[in-house]
């Protein structure tokens, strides 16, 4: 009952925040810019995606749900930033803690179990050519959208059940901007080593599992690329790879370091500095990175652009 009591009446207070106005002016719009650059970009793609038949494939199918996703990733928590940074009280409640932390975590599993998807495309693509019309049927690509997502919310589910059934008697401040999972199981009481093995393993089925399927794509295609005799063919093969594992290495970099450690190892400052990579650098650089190194998107966005800046010349006149 006393546990009972010390959950339900638990409000977090977000420690991360400066305290001086100037600081928290110049962190609000740092965000804010950084944020508005995340949703544009994003939006951009999808609807160069959305609006070019020629874009209408299996690999931009899965690229213009990344995006979505990256979107509904960072709306999740950056809004929630902004208004706390406004307010006085840097506090967050126990409900909407867990719920940020669910929908957080569990958008951030589909994420790296859509670049696991994306990573069997180009196998497919690039290992079985002839089969991949066959392969990569629309149903099949929707199904596996879909189980990224279902995957990802059931870990997340899991996750937030193994951190927030334990008791929060023995703190209330968050060494956080926003409710991650290595900071608020600091401030759990009674800890079992049950109940870290659990944390860690949903961190591997999250985070290694994708991780390794996107390795096991690679080394197929690796071993098909070397058996291609002509430098150029090599090239243009891995050249539909390379803004996918940029994504990979600065998705996975940063995870692997947040999630998958014992939790004995927790730097706050060191988090609060990597949570800001991963919560806004990294949404905010995939756009950039599909858009430069990949001349279809770049056509179809100018040709958005385009379209939009000749309707409202044609409205003004």
């Amino acid at each position: 009952m006393h546990q009972e009591n010390c959950t339900a009446l638990l409000a977090f207070i977000l420690l991360a925040f400066p305290t001086q106005p100037e600081l928290e002016v110049l962190l609000f719009l740092g965000i804010s810019l950084v944020y508005a650059i995340i949703t544009t970009g994003n939006v951009l793609i999808m609807l160069a995606i959305w609006g070019d038949r020629h874009l209408h494939t299996p690999m931009y199918f899965f690229l213009g749900t990344l995006s979505l996703v990256e979107l509904c990733y960072t709306a999740v928590v950056v809004p929630q930033m902004l208004i706390t940074c406004l307010q006085e009280r840097k506090f967050i409640t126990f409900m909407r803690c867990s719920t940020q932390m669910f929908f957080f975590i569990g958008l951030g599993s589909a994420d790296c179990f859509l670049l696991a998807v994306m990573a069997y495309d180009r196998y497919v693509a690039i290992c079985q050519p002839l089969l991949y019309t066959l392969v990569m049927t629309q149903k099949l690509c929707i199904q596996l959208v879909a189980a990224s997502l279902l995957i990802g919310f059931l870990i997340s589910l899991m996750l937030v059940g193994l951190v927030f059934h334990l008791p929060f008697c023995g703190g209330h401040g968050i060494e956080h901007f926003f409710c991650d999972v290595p900071p608020v199981l600091q401030l759990t009481t009674n800890k079992t080593r049950l109940d870290e093995v659990g944390v860690f393993l949903s961190g591997i089925l999250a985070i290694a599992v994708p991780f390794i399927l996107i390795c096991t794509s690679y080394l197929f295609i690796t071993v098909t690329v070397l058996q291609i005799h002509s430098a150029d063919g090599r090239q243009k093969t891995l050249s539909t790879c390379t803004s996918h594992l940029s994504v990979v290495a600065l998705q996975y970099g940063c995870c692997s370091f947040m999630y998958l450690r014992p939790s004995s190892s927790f730097s706050p400052k060191q988090d609060q500095i990597l949570s800001m990579v991963y919560t806004l650098g990294t949404p905010l650089l995939n756009p950039i990175i599909y858009t430069l190194r990949n001349r279809e998107v770049k056509a179809a966005l100018r040709k958005v652009i385009g379209n939009h800046i000749f309707r409202r010349k044609s409205v003004c006149h």
